[in-house]
């Protein structure tokens, strides 16, 4: 490798839907962070690697950063902070507006205390007029010192590129950490686990998604076909009921949607199976956080 590689990583931060997971996702060429309209989707931190001839960026998507109403809250709020202080290079998405709201000062706070350079990065420039966004970045520019702004829509693909050549100018010379192809550090089954909870997040109303966590029960591979049995667990008893839905259908809805992205996630024909559990209030409880695999260690 040449003494002209670089290599490093990138925080994706920002408050809750602002479209960080769809930008590391068209990063890298490869959906791994699921994505959906509801607010809290990441709740892990998700590396993923992008490897070119230039160097390697190692993103870390997480959590967005809001204001935490139970352990689960306060372990999504953790992780997306620590997630600041171990990086070259910081990538704080805002949505295109005037508007800097209560969250949006609280991350700039944080971000001024830190020594590392932070990248404004203005999604969604898909939905505003090219005038309007010179606007935008005046407003930004007077709040803080940012190393670089760049406009793109996640979405659309536009000005990615730019994006990525930015973040290069701010990592250091040095080898690579992942072989060119490896996208992600996550386990399978994690992202199976998330692909399956993304699909519930998009067919479900808006009060239950926050209450469900899932487990992977079995994952087994045959001549052809992974077999694999999950869990969906919920808060509430009633909450079951609407999961399951009318003779099934809505579990059998989540398990198609799901089956679909992990089949073409592992190359392979899925059998799935569902069920549901209820568990009563496991976001405040420590011993089951951990167990569903949100350990507040990871960022300690």
């Amino acid at each position: 490798m040449n003494d002209q590689y670089k290599s490093g990583f990138a925080a994706l931060i920002g408050r809750p839907n602002v479209g960080k997971s769809t930008l590391m996702n068209n990063l890298i060429g490869q959906k791994i962070a699921i994505t959906s309209r509801k607010p809290q989707t990441t709740r892990n931190r998700i590396r993923t690697v992008y490897t070119s001839d230039e160097g390697q960026i190692v993103f870390t998507d997480t959590p967005g950063i809001h204001k935490s109403k139970n352990k689960l809250g306060e372990y999504m709020v953790g992780t997306a902070e620590s997630a600041i202080r171990e990086v070259d290079v910081i990538l704080f998405l805002v949505e295109p507006t005037d508007y800097i709201g209560a969250g949006e000062k609280h991350i700039i706070e944080q971000l001024s205390k830190q020594n590392t350079p932070v990248i404004l990065v203005i999604n969604k420039i898909d939905m505003v007029k090219k005038e309007e966004l010179l606007h935008f970045i005046d407003v930004y520019r007077k709040e803080m010192d940012f190393a670089e702004i760049v406009p793109v829509s996640a979405l659309k693909k536009e000005n990615t590129e730019e994006l990525i050549s930015c973040i290069m100018k701010y990592l250091p010379y040095g080898p690579a950490f992942y072989d060119e192809d490896t996208v992600t550090d996550q386990p399978q089954r994690q992202i199976v686990a998330e692909l399956i909870r993304e699909k519930a997040l998009r067919c479900l109303d808006e009060e239950i998604p926050h209450g469900i966590a899932v487990t992977i029960e079995k994952m087994k591979w045959r001549k052809d076909i992974v077999d694999i049995d999950a869990t969906i667990i919920c808060e509430r008893e009633s909450h079951k009921g609407i999961i399951i839905g009318r003779q099934g259908s809505m579990l059998k809805k989540i398990g198609t949607e799901a089956r679909k992205d992990i089949e073409k996630m592992l190359d392979s024909r899925v059998n799935l199976q569902l069920w549901v559990k209820v568990k009563k209030d496991w976001r405040d409880s420590d011993f089951l956080l951990k167990n569903f695999g949100y350990n507040q260690k990871d960022y300690e």
